[in-house]
């Protein structure tokens, strides 16, 4: 599968050789925080992920676990990444993919962590926290 993306601005572009986890809803109080609501994601290999353009990619360590990486000129939300330097693989917004993606959501994380303002009610999987 060769997907490609990007911000709303085009500063940032990226191409994905290899292939794209189905989509997993994370609940979690950062990517609420960080995107204003959940986070929808997917995930490549960090080997096969290509950026095309990164004129204003900057990162920001959010956490001792993760860093999340976004476009310093529009504030598009792109990527996020262990911080811990084992980064075999990169969490790649689901929103910032160019459609078609022929992607599905397939679970929801960090449901105990989730907002009281909406309800999940699409019958996928809940998990309180990360899977095993």
């Amino acid at each position: 599968m060769t997907a490609t993306g990007g911000c709303l601005c085009g500063g940032v572009r990226y191409a994905v050789s290899g292939e794209l986890r189905a989509v997993h809803a994370c609940h979690c109080s950062q990517c609420r925080r960080w995107s204003g609501n959940f986070v929808a994601a997917t995930r490549a290999l960090t080997a096969d992920l290509t950026l095309t353009e990164a004129a204003t990619l900057a990162w920001y360590r959010s956490s001792d676990a993760g860093e999340r990486g976004f476009c310093a000129r529009c504030g598009g939300n792109l990527f996020w990444r262990r911080a811990d330097g084992a980064r075999k693989w990169t969490s790649i917004m689901a929103g910032t993919l160019d459609a078609p993606t022929g992607l599905r959501l397939a679970r929801h994380i960090f449901v105990a962590d989730k907002s009281d303002f909406y309800d999940i009610a699409d019958g996928l999987p809940q998990h309180a926290a990360w899977p095993d």
